[in-house]
């Protein structure tokens, strides 16, 4: 005779358990940020093989070309989307200058161009910074610089050194002793930052120099870059010697 019981066997559950004492488990590793995309510019094969290995040896920055001339640059920057030009400013046919303007010319948002020149006074320089270039370094600087030039205009700064900007505007002429056209339309404030720029200051220094908040200041940056129809801050810095509100021909305090 069957006797039955009553009772039900319990049915195994196939979702995990843990021990109330075991530790949950990690969370997954933030993926890395991607390596900066890098387009060397270069007459001289024996310049681009080494900046090449310098940069190669740099995990987060990847050489994805090299041009000879600057007529190669357009071209391979539209094939290629880096994020950064490192670019020659002397060069036979068409310069370092001429390829800057038509970058920003011809696209609607450019890579950032880095001048790399043999001398820091180079005027060749101060017209590629006017064309657009977000900073400059010599090609003899040390490999952890032009690394950090690299990462710097990357990320949206730019190489800026104020007494070789200051040295190379010496000599050129003021456009106009009263600023004119976008420059007489800067604010007070916006003049201040302007001037703060050409010394140099990040955007958090000089937020602390006026004592207001970074996100104010980076409103007032994007006013002047507006206003003085420039590209970057470097570019606005040069425009602002050329119309005489810091360096040469004015008082910048």
């Amino acid at each position: 005779m069957n006797t039955s019981s009553g009772a039900t066997t319990p049915t195994p559950s196939n979702s995990p358990s843990y021990s109330p004492s075991a530790p949950p488990p990690p969370p997954p590793s933030p993926s890395p940020d991607p390596a900066v995309t890098v387009l060397i510019v270069d007459d001289e094969e024996l310049t681009r093989t080494g900046l090449r290995a310098l940069l190669s040896a740099k995990p987060d920055l990847d050489v994805v070309g090299e041009a000879a001339d600057g007529a190669e640059v357009l071209p391979l920057v539209e094939r290629l989307r880096p994020d950064v030009v490192l670019m020659d400013v002397r060069m036979p046919g068409m310069d370092g200058i001429e390829a800057t303007r038509r970058l920003r010319s011809a696209l609607p948002e450019p890579p950032k161009v880095v001048v790399i020149t043999t001398f820091e006074n180079d005027e060749y320089v101060y017209d590629a910074l006017r064309a657009g270039a977000s900073g400059f370094i010599r090609k003899r600087a040390p490999s952890q610089q032009i690394a950090h030039a690299i990462r710097l205009v990357a990320a949206g700064d730019s190489v800026l050194f104020p007494d070789a900007v200051r040295r190379l505007a010496v000599g050129r002429p003021v456009r106009r002793r009263a600023a004119t056209g976008g420059a007489a339309t800067l604010t007070a404030r916006e003049t201040e930052i302007l001037r703060l720029m050409a010394k140099g200051l990040s955007n958090q220094e000089a937020a602390v120099q006026l004592r207001v908040s970074l996100e104010t200041v980076k409103t007032h940056v994007g006013n002047v870059l507006a206003k003085l129809g420039a590209g970057n801050r470097t570019q606005a810095v040069v425009l602002a010697y050329e119309e005489g509100l810091v360096g040469p021909g004015a008082d910048d305090g």
